[in-house]
């Protein structure tokens, strides 16, 4: 029987993410030549030859492509086996690991933190700010357990990495100044603001967030303004320099000095003529929350129940939205290429 060496199939799936020696090393904290003997003696003792050379570079033998499928297999195996093991030393103690975008942390993660000092006090999480796209790579790399993202932004349900559960699906309003002309107007939809110049970041998802939604309603958005930061958009918005789609999840947040509310005018903190949070009507867009662990590790006490606090954040957070499921009237699914 072969000598299935699991660091060095390890090492083997990192050259298969990363594409080259010297990417693979950096990401272990190897030397390329410590990489190479590694997967030298992998192949020696598999009897295959796992490389073959590329130009520069090196590609993946088909023989690697089947070792690396078996070895999913086993690498989720053993995440099963450390959840069982740490199930039974720890029980309701330990600390799990959150990456998350920021919006998701008041919405979410906080309310989730709260529930499980009261149920299961010694049970800590330990939380890490991350962009929607940069959450998977931590969870991959081992830096965090639980991975808090968008769908737009997540690999496939068929990567044989992760497990994923859909959350939430976050409804979009839009952020009018107060004194707009549309401001009132009854049945809005997102059809309606066509014409308006758009604040929205400049790059990243939420620039993609926006423009997608946008397009699906039958316009390109005009970007006045480019800011990533929502009280920044918000004071924007509130000085009349234009609209902005505002996911509720972030008035969780308390931008604009608000709490959350219905499709009523509010004056906004500060100077500036105040802002009017409309929610949109017929063609309202959603973004979907997801969070994601490392397949076989769904067994762990302590990551089921931050999964379970986080599930039950998401149903307080927006009744009739959670799983993804939104209530009544035709919605929009936001996916951006």
């Amino acid at each position: 029987m072969a000598d299935w060496d699991i660091k060095k199939l390890r090492i083997l799936r990192t050259l298969q993410e990363q594409g080259t020696v010297t990417a693979t090393a950096e990401a272990l904290h190897m030397t390329p030549s410590a990489v190479s003997q590694q997967l030298t003696g992998l192949a020696k003792a598999l009897g295959v030859t796992l490389l073959e050379a590329h130009g520069r570079r090196v590609r993946l033998t088909g023989a690697a492509q089947l070792v690396l499928r078996h070895a999913e297999a086993v690498f989720a195996q053993l995440e099963r086996a450390d959840a069982e093991l740490l199930g039974y030393l720890q029980g309701d103690a330990g600390q799990v690991r959150v990456g998350a975008f920021s919006t998701a942390i008041p919405a979410l993660v906080v309310p989730a933190v709260q529930e499980l000092r009261r149920t299961h006090p010694g049970l800590s999480l330990v939380v890490r700010e991350a962009e929607a796209e940069a959450a998977y790579e931590l969870l991959a790399e081992g830096s965090v357990d639980l991975a808090l993202s968008l769908a737009a932004h997540a690999p496939t349900p068929r990567d044989p990495k992760f497990s994923r559960v859909v959350l939430l699906a976050d409804p979009l309003d839009v952020a009018l100044p107060a004194g707009h002309r549309l401001a009132g107007e009854p049945g809005l939809r997102l059809a309606d603001l066509a014409g308006e110049p758009w604040i929205f970041g400049s790059s990243g998802p939420w620039s993609q967030i926006t423009t997608t939604a946008c397009e699906n309603a039958g316009f390109v958005p005009e970007r006045a303004h480019a800011a990533a930061d929502w009280n920044a958009i918000w004071a924007m918005v509130a000085a009349g320099m234009g609209v902005a789609l505002v996911p509720r999840m972030a008035m969780a947040g308390g931008i604009g000095a608000l709490g959350r509310g219905g499709p009523a005018e509010r004056e906004a903190g500060g100077p500036g003529p105040g802002v009017a949070l409309r929610v949109l009507s017929g063609d309202q867009p959603r973004r979907h929350v997801v969070a994601a662990v490392r397949r076989g590790s769904e067994g762990a006490p302590g990551l089921a129940r931050v999964l379970a606090a986080l599930r039950q954040a998401a149903v307080d957070q927006a009744p009739g939205e959670a799983g993804g499921h939104g209530s009544g009237g035709h919605t929009q699914t936001i996916q951006p290429s």
